[in-house]
């Protein structure tokens, strides 16, 4: 599916689905076949760009489960976001946004939703994906036992600790025992120039994960230079590897950012296709 920019995606090639975790409802976007992918949206939601990434994921053998957690659902990401979506979420009690606030709740509710995907779709395990805002909740998913391949994309929160986690102590330590204990590698991306995912940041993931901690990191000049208003309005720097950032042309590094990704995702899950 094409989506011209600055179109809204109507996303009519997922099935939407209301999926209950601890009596808490949300809409989760399903498409493909094979072993499930959760793929987290990045701020300001669901935009064509993730649907485009999320389409990558499921055309590669993969069941994709896209929740919405924020935003509106296929919006082209307006500047005018940042009111309607960004101030909201960071007051909202499900994510914990600065620094010292610890694991975000909503990643029980991610968790829940590992498990249900796993239990649908069989094979040895489930990726995680995440971006952004969403990013560091790749790695705190990996407390569910079915979540085998975490992928973490520019995670950035906490917003006002360049160098923090957005993970409790508790959690970083559970995290980080599992990830010893049987191997599991953590990837992750971010730009070099990314105020929002800073060196500090990936510095801090490898101190928690050691080599288990695959951080890659692009140059900013290799960037789309035209992304969609909110990024280029309110993010400002190269920040969105796979999405908004992303430049679909074959050998751009961007493209093969989301190959080695899949690729990833591949290795740790097989495919149906195999």
């Amino acid at each position: 599916m094409t989506i011209m920019r600055g179109q809204s995606d109507p996303l009519d090639d997922f099935s939407r689905r209301a999926v209950g975790v601890d009596d808490v409802v949300k809409t989760v976007y399903v498409a493909g076949s094979g072993p499930a992918v959760v793929l987290m949206p990045e701020m300001p939601g669901i935009s064509p760009d993730v649907a485009r990434f999320a389409r990558w994921v499921r055309d590669a053998g993969f069941s994709v489960y896209l929740p919405s957690l924020f935003g509106v659902d296929g919006a082209h990401p307006l500047a005018e976001a940042r009111e309607t979506v960004v101030r909201r979420a960071c007051v909202s009690a499900e994510f914990r946004a600065f620094a010292g606030g610890g694991t975000s709740p909503v990643v029980a509710w991610l968790r829940g939703l590992a498990r249900l995907a796993h239990a649908e779709r069989g094979g040895p395990g489930v990726g995680a994906v995440g971006l952004c805002f969403t990013g560091n909740f790749a790695l705190t998913m990996a407390l569910e036992p079915a979540v085998i391949a975490p992928v973490v994309n520019h995670p950035s929160l906490p917003l006002d600790d360049p160098g923090g986690l957005e993970i409790s102590d508790e959690d970083a330590a559970a995290v980080a025992e599992r990830v010893a204990r049987e191997g599991l590698k953590v990837l992750a991306y971010r730009f070099d120039n990314d105020r929002w995912c800073t060196g500090q940041r990936f510095a801090a993931y490898r101190a928690l994960l050691g080599d288990a901690f695959d951080g890659r990191v692009l140059k900013a000049e290799t960037a789309n230079p035209n992304p969609p208003p909110f990024f280029r309005d309110v993010v400002g720097c190269a920040h969105s590897v796979v999405t908004a950032h992303l430049v679909d042309q074959d050998g751009h590094p961007t493209m093969q950012a989301r190959d080695e990704i899949i690729a990833f995702l591949a290795e740790r899950l097989g495919t149906w296709a195999e």
